[in-house]
């Protein structure tokens, strides 16, 4: 059983066995997911899914930006919605999945309810970033074909995994509570319809029902064993067709090849489907230095997979109402980046989503099936700009930045780290939280949680947040 699988090496990997380079990784991984949910403190979306955890259970848990103020599966639930809602964190491109944003935050809730070391957290971190990446990659993209969100879906069973760790279950145990989370996890990609608020709850649910899990089979409750791959285990059940072909991947290199090395960190605050278009444009704006009227048509050229997700339908990609239509928009990243040469969290605000330039400029840009995609290894994108005055203009990223094998090293995530969280707590917060994550593995959890907590921005504390 692929459930039992998992749970043994959960319990039998010491965090000695992983290479100090995938320790080393997983900190910045877990720094660069804190670093999007500081930036996301005071988002109207934030404030209201605090207000509603805290209607639900109120406690003692860590909450980013918001004290110990919440219960345990609350706390991991806003947790991971706030890492998750400006869409700026990691994806796993295989499995194209954010994984850090349930892993994390269930670890974190389990670790500090447990009082357990920071060593045993970022253990727990990397096997769950291990489970949730495997889970996911043995689809091989389906779930998205089918509606549903990796990052939920299958997060919640890595999540589990990790969180049971802490929590002290046994192989048995760990094993029962992947079955039984199997009945909660889901996460359908209808928001894409309307840019509703609901992908930025996925991961945090996937986070809330982990420690849901856990919790019960460490009480004794039984779960169905087959998880993965029973006749309504997870593949069948949400790839419709059957378990697929590649089922035995979902263990393959446990303990000796590490899907952490596979993560790719986001130089853009947007889709990642999107990242290799948003590049070329703005490589194209930094050599020719267009405007908008000495351009007569854009044509993208991009994996047919992600049509759905990123160019369809087209009206509301072309005029997107809201930051989140924005974030997954080629017509409106690549006509931001042609015309400024960047794509930053400030091309998402009101002003900028308004821009009479840009919006004039997108009702310019189609797209089109890339034929040399090797799509989902990499999210590939080539821009072809045809201008009024009869040239032909095309720049490819045939690797997107931020790949596992184009990466962005970890000063960059550092840099990263730090303009995010500039923009909402002081330095000396910054700096703290960052040598925390950074040497978690030689203090208490706790020491992390309590400084996540205090990132109260002046906003927040004063109730004047938008």
């Amino acid at each position: 059983m692929i459930a039992r699988t998992y749970a043994e090496f959960a319990s039998g990997l010491t965090l000695d066995a992983v290479p100090e380079r995938v320790r080393e990784r997983a900190c910045h991984l877990m720094l660069d997911s804190i670093g999007t949910g500081i930036a996301a403190l005071g988002e109207t979306w934030g404030q209201s899914a605090f207000a509603a955890a805290r209607d639900l259970g109120e406690g003692r848990s860590p909450v980013l930006g918001h004290g110990r103020s919440l219960a345990p599966r609350e706390a991991a639930l806003v947790n991971g919605l706030l890492m998750h809602g400006l869409d700026y964190d990691d994806t796993h491109s295989r499995g194209i999945i954010h994984a850090t944003v349930s892993s994390l935050p269930a670890a974190l809730a389990a670790a500090d309810n447990a009082g357990a070391s920071g060593a045993d957290l970022l253990r727990a971190y990397i096997i769950a970033m291990e489970v949730s990446t495997r889970v996911a990659s043995v689809a091989a993209g389906g779930f998205h074909r089918h509606g549903f969100h990796p990052t939920s879906l299958c997060g919640a069973f890595g999540a589990t995994v990790g969180a049971g760790l802490l929590m002290g279950l046994d192989a048995q145990q760990i094993g029962m509570a992947q079955g039984i989370v199997l009945s909660m996890a889901g996460g359908s990609l209808e928001f894409l319809e309307d840019g509703a608020w609901t992908k930025r709850l996925h991961p945090g649910w996937a986070a809330s029902s982990a420690l849901t899990a856990a919790t019960m089979a460490k009480h004794g409750f039984v779960g169905p064993k087959a998880a993965y791959e029973g006749r309504f285990g997870l593949y069948s059940l949400y790839l419709r067709d059957g378990a697929p072909a590649g089922l035995a991947d979902a263990c393959a290199g446990l303990g000796e090849s590490w899907e952490i090395e596979n993560v790719s960190v986001k130089p853009l605050p947007a889709c990642h489907m999107t990242h290799a278009a948003g590049d070329a444009a703005a490589a194209i704006c930094a050599e020719h230095g267009l405007s908008g009227d000495d351009i007569a048509r854009v044509v993208v050229l991009v994996p047919e997979a992600v049509i759905p997700i990123v160019c369809e339908p087209s009206a509301p990609k072309k005029v997107p109402a809201t930051s989140y239509d924005a974030q997954f928009s080629i017509p409106y990243i690549v006509a931001t980046a042609l015309l400024k040469g960047r794509f930053t969290l400030d091309e998402l605000d009101g002003a900028a989503l308004a821009d009479p330039d840009v919006l004039k400029l997108a009702q310019k840009v189609d797209y089109a099936v890339d034929p040399d995609t090797d799509y989902p290894v990499h999210f590939t994108g080539e821009v072809i700009v045809e201008t009024t005055d009869g040239r032909r203009i095309a720049k490819r990223e045939a690797v997107n930045r931020g790949a596992a094998d184009r990466p962005l090293s970890n000063a960059e995530i550092r840099a990263k780290y730090d303009d995010n969280a500039a923009r909402r707590v002081t330095a000396v917060q910054a700096a703290a939280i960052a040598d925390a994550v950074l040497d978690i593995a030689n203090h208490p959890a706790a020491r992390l949680s309590d400084l996540l907590a205090a990132a109260v921005p002046v906003e927040i504390r004063e109730g004047t947040a938008a």
